[in-house]
């Protein structure tokens, strides 16, 4: 697998400018960053909750932990963490746990974290485990225009890349 086609159309569609960044199959955030000598802070992480009645997405930097008390109160429902098992019924073109930070385009409200809204290049998944998908920082804004904007990430520790 490569790029899901699902996202290739709709970044071409919204003429997104991108590269498509290969590496060694990884299974975590973090390392996907260190095969694809990205650093962590620049890789959007999403990260899927629920509040038992629907879903959503929180797009958070890769070196940060979603702050699910910040996001429930911003959000205005209580939030848990999604189990993994459920992700694959959401996300039918991407490998199990290679969840793109493109909520809108799944349907799924998005939270994402102000880190994130910097003119930087920011990388993210490409719905599989060996790629990760490179645009400008007002590109991936664009592709996340509803998104609920706050501080949901707290950094975990110095990146180790």
């Amino acid at each position: 697998m490569s790029m899901s086609a699902r996202i290739e159309s709709h970044l071409l569609d919204r003429e997104v400018v991108y590269e498509l960044i290969q590496h060694k199959p990884t299974g975590s955030t973090h390392e996907s960053a260190s095969a694809a000598h990205v650093r962590d802070h620049q890789v959007a992480k999403a990260v899927m909750v629920h509040d038992g009645a629907a879903q959503a997405m929180a797009v958070i930097p890769g070196d940060a932990r979603l702050d699910l008390d910040t996001l429930s109160v911003h959000g205005g429902r209580r939030f848990r963490l999604d189990d993994e098992t459920d992700l694959a019924r959401l996300f039918p073109d991407c490998a199990p746990g290679a969840v793109p930070p493109l909520g809108p385009l799944y349907g799924i409200e998005t939270y994402l974290d102000e880190a994130l809204t910097t003119p930087e290049p920011v990388y993210f998944e490409a719905g599989d485990h060996m790629f990760l998908v490179r645009v400008s920082g007002e590109d991936f804004q664009r592709l996340l225009p509803d998104a609920r904007r706050g501080h949901y990430g707290h950094r975990e520790s110095a990146p180790l890349w």
